[in-house]
This record gives C-alpha cells, sequence and structure tokens, in this order.
C-alpha cells in the first residue's frame, strides 16, 4: 500500500497511482488526518475518497504509532494517550473508543484498532504491560466498532494488531489473542522499529504460524523489497512503508537488478533509462542523466519521476511474487530476486 499520510502520497497524482502505478489500495493516516485538515472538513467532504479523489480502498492506521513515535509529548494511560500536537502544540485525547470514531469519519475502507507501539529495545515487563493494555483497548475498539455504523453508505472492516515486541512468548499470546476475536483480517504491529531483520523474520514466522491462513495478514510499516519478499515466504499477504517515496526523494532507486544511488558520479552522462525493463512509462521515457540532474537541482519533477519509479517497482514485485506463488515456484524465484536486489549497481 502506497503511503498517502495526509491525504496524498507525497510527489504522485492519484490519476498517476491508479494508471502508472495501478495501485490497488493506499493509506492515509488517522493522527495526521485528525490535525490537519480535521474530520469536520472529512465528514463535509463526504470522507476521504471524496476529498481526495480516490475511488479505490483505503486503510487508515488508528495513530497508535505517531503517538509511539511522540515519546517526550505524550501520556499514556489505561484511558487512553494525551498528545500535544507537533504542529502547534496543542492537547489532545485518542480512547480506543474516539479512535474508531475518527477512523469512521475519515471513512477507510479498513480501520485499524488502536494500540501502543513499544519502542526497540524493550524491556519484558514494558512489553508485557503494553500487550496486555492492548488486548483490553481491543476490546473497547470492538465493542465501539460493532456498537456504531459508516457514514458514508459502506461497509468497513476492522483489524486487530499483534504486539509483544521480541518476546516469543509475548508474540504467542497476542497472537492467539487477537485470533480469538474473529475478525475479517489481522495485522502484526510493533516491528520495523529498529530490531535486526533476524528478530523480525522471526517474529513474523511465528505469529503468521498462530493467526488464520484464510485471512489476510497485514505486516505493518515492512519494508524493503527484501524484506517484502521474506515476509511473504512466511506468510504476509499486505504491506505498507514510506520507504519507496521516501528514499526516492534522496536518489535512492529500487530496480530488479539492485540499487540504484542517481546521485553518484557514474550517472552523470548515463542517457540510458532509468529502468528499461520498469513497467512506469516514466522510468522507460527518462534518463538516469536527467533524473540526477533533477535531483541534484532539488527540482520537485526528480521527486515525482523517481517516486513514480520506485512505487511502480514495488506493486511490480509484489505482483510478481503473486504469478510465482500461483506457478508454484515462489522460492526459487525469492532468492533469486533476493540474491539481485541486494547489489548496489
Amino acid at each position: 500500500m502506497p503511503v498517502g499520510t495526509v491525504g496524498a502520497v507525497r510527489a504522485i497524482h492519484q490519476h498517476e497511482l491508479e494508471n502508472q502505478i495501478q495501485a490497488q489500495i493506499i493509506l492515509g493516516n488517522t493522527y495526521h488526518l485528525y490535525l490537519r485538515p480535521g474530520t469536520d472538513v472529512i465528514r463535509q467532504a463526504g470522507g476521504l475518497h471524496n476529498f481526495i479523489g480516490w475511488k479505490r480502498p483505503m486503510l487508515t492506521d488508528s495513530g497508535g504509532y505517531q503517538v509511539y513515535s511522540l515519546s517526550t509529548q505524550r501520556k499514556i494511560k489505561e484511558e487512553g494517550v494525551t498528545f500535544q500536537s507537533h504542529l502547534d502544540g496543542s492537547k489532545h485525547f485518542f480512547s480506543p473508543e474516539r479512535a474508531i470514531d475518527v477512523q469512521r469519519e475519515i471513512g477507510a475502507d479498513i480501520i485499524m484498532a488502536f494500540d501502543e507501539c513499544t519502542p526497540y529495545p524493550c524491556d519484558y515487563k514494558y512489553a508485557k504491560n503494553s500487550m496486555q493494555m492492548t488486548h483490553r483497548w481491543l476490546k473497547r475498539c470492538c465493542d465501539r466498532f460493532d456498537e456504531t455504523d459508516g457514514l458514508y453508505g459502506y461497509k468497513q472492516t476492522f483489524f486487530p494488531i499483534v504486539q509483544g515486541s521480541t518476546y516469543r512468548d509475548l508474540r504467542i499470546e497476542s497472537a492467539e489473542t487477537i485470533a480469538s476475536f474473529g475478525r475479517e483480517g489481522n495485522a502484526i504491529g510493533g516491528l520495523s522499529v529498529g530490531e535486526p531483520d533476524e528478530d523480525l523474520y522471526e517474529m513474523t514466522e511465528l505469529v503468521c504460524g498462530i493467526l488464520p491462513k484464510e485471512k489476510p495478514r497485514y505486516l505493518m510499516g515492512v519494508g524493503t523489497p527484501m524484506n517484502i519478499l521474506e515476509a511473504i515466504a512466511l506468510g504476509v499477504d499486505m504491506f505498507d512503508c514510506v520507504l519507496p517515496t521516501r528514499n526516492a526523494r534522496h536518489g535512492m532507486l529500487y530496480t530488479s537488478q539492485g540499487i540504484i544511488n542517481i546521485k553518484n558520479a557514474k550517472w552523470k552522462d548515463d542517457f540510458s533509462p532509468i529502468d528499461e525493463n520498469s513497467t512506469s512509462f516514466t522510468s522507460r521515457a527518462h534518463t538516469k542523466a536527467y533524473l540526477r540532474h533533477l535531483i541534484y537541482a532539488k527540482e520537485y519533477l526528480g521527486a515525482q519521476i523517481a517516486s513514480l519509479h520506485n512505487l511502480c517497482f514495488f506493486l511490480w514485485l509484489v505482483g510478481e511474487a503473486r504469478k510465482h506463488i500461483i506457478a508454484g515456484d515462489f522460492f526459487e524465484w525469492k532468492n533469486k530476486m533476493v540474491a539481485q536486489m541486494q547489489q548496489r549497481l
């Protein structure tokens, strides 16, 4: 899912998302949209889909991760979280119930449970207490979700989130608890927060072995192309990450042959296409030398072209993964791709 934090995937128009990148779903962020433009504006527009002109599915995370990132500007209690806006310092309060209400007002097709994302490293006692509170919050989220309806004439779907840091017993307990709620999909949170890849994969494999296989499993905030392929191999179905667009703006491009740092001097007079094998017309139409020039000049078009390229690559990658799963040769293809994509060109 391309990440459109404030109702826009940075440097990308919705027309490009739909027609060139061919994204089937995008992500918005409850915390940021709540602060700006605010749910009053979104409700007047008829929901976020109408507000931004996006007719395909959308997911909103609950704001729990953003609250986690505001470690010096928030206070967590059983009732919920009091936090200061990063925009103007104003104080706000999110309870599990309020997080559901706000996501109802935003109108995303998939809305997430309000949870606490623990930092890495995290001591065992804190991780356990946090996980247990996340489970209590989940019950309150479910109750609020079940007693309310969507505001815009279509059904919304609710996903709980597994927590437990990198402790096996906590992850097992959390996955079993989340699965017991019987929701239409389940998410794995609290990873990709600085832990080694080995821990990411170990916890993902452990949790995927417990969460029901017939329901989508969403690994939040992951990640690199290599992370995504390894997680698919472990049973994950859904991903989101700002990495494709964030790294694009700094000149890092992902291709099936390896990683390109377009700022390197070797591309200054390379007039070959950015990636002649890309599904993106833009990547085939413009040269490496031109993109390097734009990135160095801090021209907005450079960020747009690079972001288009990376998002097309990520969407191509998961599409190819699906084809190889169906064909029965996914693991052979995955191992080849991981080796190729780690190369620096």
